[in-house]
């Protein structure tokens, strides 16, 4: 792809303030594995989610000489650890938005829901970061079809966060190239813009959160494990074969396979990661303890519930708005007793980032 065409050539410079949120989302088909500047190594798919956001908030005005390029604030206090993260974005993202060189920027960004929680926070933070910064391009002059401007948001947000450049539309989005749907790009994500079946529209995302303590390993490890990874090529026939029976099951509303593939996904996420060198284990006993409660469940109520996992221990539930008094019955009742603190959080799918 000629990514020149994400570069701004009609920007002026001016004061004014973005404020966005976005949303973090699910992966169904999941992504591990990435090369070069975050291209993905198969294809992916997930739900956007509606209530775990994040709220980004930018200050602009021409940069003083002799002044930084931005300040950066988390839930309005310094926090070093993500100005670091933030100003590596800046480097990544300058060639494609040179006139960030000319502004300040003063950065405050929140989450409505708790960092450690096994939602991709990266995800929401960086969708919602390059919103903004793609929305003040455009209210400096330049012109961009509403297409355009999805596009370099998913593009920009890749480059902080690979699953970022999944969160801008709804209710799923895919990113990577594949031949079963049409405009798919390693280069940003896209809009599913085929039948989605009833049953599918208003799917609920429950997460449990077993253990919110930080992870031994980060995904960007992770994904720097698979590159040499003995199961590479597999996974990614895997993934390409998953994504193709999982679009034929949401078009025509078959939540047999649907559950059959993101269980599958979900499994196959921790089995590549405990399998690569060094291996390293991120579920824990309880998370397996819930996964086989949730099978009980299934088959006595005959509820279409199934899990999904993140690359941490903590347990997705997914399933239509119809079933949610019995799986929130389900929850209180059985599953409960294995979250920390007794947290779980409520969230459902959603469609996308947009301006407040």
């Amino acid at each position: 792809m000629d990514t020149s065409v994400f570069i701004s050539k009609n920007f002026r410079p001016k004061k004014g303030k973005i404020v966005c949120e976005s949303p973090s989302n699910i992966a169904l088909i999941k992504y591990w594995g990435k090369y070069g500047l975050q291209f993905p190594m198969n294809p992916s798919l997930s739900f956007t989610l509606s209530k775990c956001k994040t709220v980004t908030s930018i200050d602009y005005s021409p940069r003083l000489k002799g002044q930084g390029k931005f300040n950066f604030l988390y839930d309005g206090k310094t926090k070093k650890s993500f100005e670091k993260k933030i100003g590596e974005f800046f480097e990544r993202i300058f060639p494609f938005c040179p006139y960030l060189e000319n502004l300040f920027l003063k950065i405050n960004s929140k989450n409505t829901f708790p960092h450690s929680s096994g939602i991709a926070s990266s995800a929401s933070a960086f969708s919602s970061l390059a919103f903004c910064i793609v929305s003040i391009e455009k209210s400096c002059g330049e012109r961009m079809t509403e297409q355009k401007f999805l596009n370099k948001v998913s593009f920009i947000a890749r480059l902080g966060s690979g699953s970022g450049s999944r969160s801008i539309s709804g209710p799923l989005m895919i990113w990577g190239e594949n031949e079963f749907h049409s405009g798919c790009s390693n280069f940003f994500a896209v809009n599913y813009r085929d039948k989605i079946h009833q049953i599918f529209k208003d799917y609920q995302n429950t997460v449990l959160i077993i253990d919110d303590n930080i992870k031994t390993l980060s995904s960007s490890e992770g994904h720097k494990k698979m590159t040499e990874h003995p199961f590479l090529n597999d996974r990614k026939n895997q993934a390409k074969k998953n994504l193709n029976k999982i679009l034929n099951a949401i078009s025509i509303g078959d939540i047999e396979v649907f559950i059959k593939v993101v269980e599958e996904e979900a499994m196959t996420l921790h089995a590549l990661m405990m399998s690569s060198m060094p291996p390293t284990i991120l579920i824990k006993s309880k998370t397996l303890e819930v996964i086989e409660l949730l099978k009980i469940f299934r088959e006595k109520e005959k509820i279409p519930v199934c899990f999904t996992l993140d690359a941490g221990p903590n347990v997705h539930l997914l399933y239509p708005e119809k079933y949610k008094l019995k799986v929130m019955k389900f929850i209180e009742e059985k599953l409960m007793y294995y979250c920390q603190n007794n947290l779980f959080i409520n969230d459902k799918v959603g469609l996308g980032t947009n301006l407040l």
